[in-house]
């Protein structure tokens, strides 16, 4: 890839006016890609579970740029009644919202729950990103030009994991994870679907192989060994950015880096696997999602 067609924050067009939420803001992808946001004039939302880390990540923003315009709203995804709760008060305080960032995500070798009984990784990592989206899309596509991203990962292209009947058994955990960022892919392309007679358009993004905060917390192989040949957050942050802000993205694109097997590297437009653009399937798990959330959306 050449320098010129080398994609970075400073391809970001000025995003003055803008309101952008950011789930997950306060630590490695979600924190680079508020920095990057709020750089360029945006008034970023950070959506954050823990609000005292969430003032510390909103502090290190405006150490590094005074006049940055930001916001914390508490939104713990493991449960859908905080998830209605942050709506709510998004609702509240803002007329229009020009970007939402699903980036948030869990990944975890400990079984567990979500607070109404879903498998931990599809909960968090999609269900409640789905509702989320839901309960916030009509002030959306109230608002010309405006874009749903969602983070996915190449862990999609696993074999053996477009399960989706029993959301709430577990997996093991690499499984589970994969599945529920298959899952991102196939609400996004679905979601795209609905929303072609409106202004507002869904697009996916991964980051490759990225040293975040997702893979030292679960104190994995994969962290333990292959953090020293992981891109660094700021990095991995810019497919999410350009999925965000390229005024040449179009709605259903796919956007990750170039280099080998798309681990890392600038970020281009990339393609995902053949299951991801299964209609029926995203049809399945689109009602399925609706039916377990009870979220019923508009479009």
């Amino acid at each position: 890839m050449s320098k010129k067609e080398r994609w970075t924050i400073e391809n970001i067009p000025d995003q003055a006016g803008r309101v952008a939420i950011v789930t997950g803001a306060n630590t490695g992808l979600g924190f680079e890609i508020a920095l990057a946001l709020a750089g360029k004039n945006a008034h970023v939302v950070m959506a954050v579970r823990d609000m005292e880390k969430g003032n510390a990540a909103r502090e290190r923003i405006l150490q590094s740029i005074p006049n940055a315009s930001i916001s914390l709203i508490e939104l713990n995804l493991s449960s859908l009644i905080s998830v209605r709760k942050a709506t709510e008060d998004i609702l509240l305080k803002y007329d229009h919202i020009d970007l939402l960032i699903n980036n948030a995500g869990v990944y975890s070798n400990i079984d567990g729950k979500t607070e109404e009984g879903f498998e931990w990784t599809i909960g968090v990592n999609h269900l409640a990103p789905f509702a989320l989206t839901g309960l916030l899309l009509d002030r959306i596509t109230l608002t010309p030009n405006s874009r749903i991203v969602s983070v996915a990962s190449v862990g999609h292209k696993t074999r053996g994991i477009a399960k989706f009947d029993d959301l709430c058994c577990d997996m093991k955990s690499f499984k589970a994870y994969c599945r529920s960022k298959l899952a991102n892919l196939l609400f996004i392309y679905e979601l795209q679907r609905r929303l072609k007679d409106t202004q507002t358009i869904a697009v996916a993004a991964h980051p490759g192989v990225s040293a975040s905060d997702l893979f030292n917390r679960s104190k994995s192989l994969l962290w333990k060994f292959g953090k020293h040949f992981m891109q660094t957050p700021d990095t991995g942050a810019l497919p999410i950015l350009r999925a965000a802000t390229d005024l040449e993205v179009k709605g259903g694109e796919y956007y990750g880096p170039s280099g080998f097997k798309e681990i890392k590297g600038y970020p281009k437009l990339v393609k995902s696997n053949k299951i991801s653009h299964d209609e029926a399937l995203q049809k399945h798990l689109w009602d399925l999602s609706e039916k377990l959330t009870g979220i019923k959306y508009n479009k």
